[in-house]
């Protein structure tokens, strides 16, 4: 009685259907390219391992058996279904699949949003079904949800002190330093580094090493890890704070805000690519991450 399928069993299948397709033993010995008695031990041993005749052969001719005729339909209907299995495993060897989970940083620049785009398109373009889902948030956020794999990949400023996080530069944010209308030195064409040092600035905790900054408040009774926060911390014309150029473009050419001796006091923000350096990165995790240091390099 058959109780398992080996690859010996399909081969006296695939046998037994070209002898029924020939339409005999002696028919089949030069589709087969073997002889009829050959032939007839791979029947034999087929009919032994099923555990009934499939046929009856002898001067009356050859004619399936009634359990014959059920086992070549099913015959044809195992080799229709391996021959589907070979398709889908095929498509499936060169096919990215599975789900991509990555983080991107706060108020990014119009321009960078264009290059995680462009990323995302190419991405796209390959032998792909991948589910993506992009979730912005601050760098703190970001890097806990990095460690605790809710992210596959994340693109942000980064304290850099995670070691289990890999890190890969992508870009810079330009900064400065601002103050807005209604600030004492919004109007004050000229002023002393001194002065500036009296300022009330914002104090961003995260965001930055304070060691990084050019210019350091000598006190602060504002606090924000965001952006926004900031931005409305020196709109309120009671503080200075660093910002990044982009977000600050607009006001400037409104005339709200001025950036404080900018060539002095600026600098550059790096953000990179992180991800989890104790992961093993899925290959669809490994191609959009080519995909993106190809669209920021």
């Amino acid at each position: 009685m058959l109780s398992q399928v080996r690859d010996l069993d399909l081969q006296l299948l695939r046998l037994f259907i070209t002898v029924v397709a020939s339409g005999g033993f002696s028919a089949a010995q030069g589709e087969l390219g073997i002889g009829q008695s050959t032939i007839s031990t791979q029947m034999a041993k087929l009919e032994t391992r099923l555990g009934f005749r499939l046929c009856e052969r002898g001067k009356a001719g050859f004619r399936l058996t009634p359990k014959g005729e059920q086992v070549l339909l099913a015959a044809h209907k195992l080799f229709a279904a391996i021959d589907t299995f070979k398709g889908e495993a095929q498509g499936m060897a060169d096919k990215l699949l599975g789900t991509l989970s990555i983080g991107l940083s706060e108020a990014l620049d119009e321009r960078v949003l264009a290059q995680v785009g462009a990323a995302i398109g190419r991405f796209r373009r390959r032998n792909q079904a991948v589910q993506i889902e992009l979730l912005s948030a601050m760098p703190a956020e970001l890097e806990r949800r990095l460690l605790q794999d809710q992210l596959h990949l994340a693109i942000g400023y980064f304290s850099g002190t995670q070691s289990a996080l890999d890190f890969r530069p992508l870009f810079e944010e330009e900064q400065a330093l601002y103050c807005a209308v209604g600030h004492p030195l919004f109007d004050q064409p000229l002023f002393s580094r001194e002065q500036l040092l009296e300022q009330d600035g914002v104090h961003h905790p995260y965001r930055f090493t304070q060691a990084v900054e050019p210019w350091q408040s000598a006190a602060s009774s504002a606090r924000s890890e965001q952006v926004e926060g900031s931005l409305a911390f020196v709109l309120s014309g009671a503080h200075i704070g660093y910002l990044p150029r982009h977000i600050a473009a607009p006001w400037v050419e409104r005339g709200q805000l001025r950036a404080l001796l900018a060539e002095q006091l600026g600098f550059n923000v790096q953000f990179h690519l992180a991800s989890h350096r104790g992961r093993q990165p899925s290959e669809a995790q490994q191609a959009i991450v080519e995909d993106l240091l190809t669209a920021f390099s």
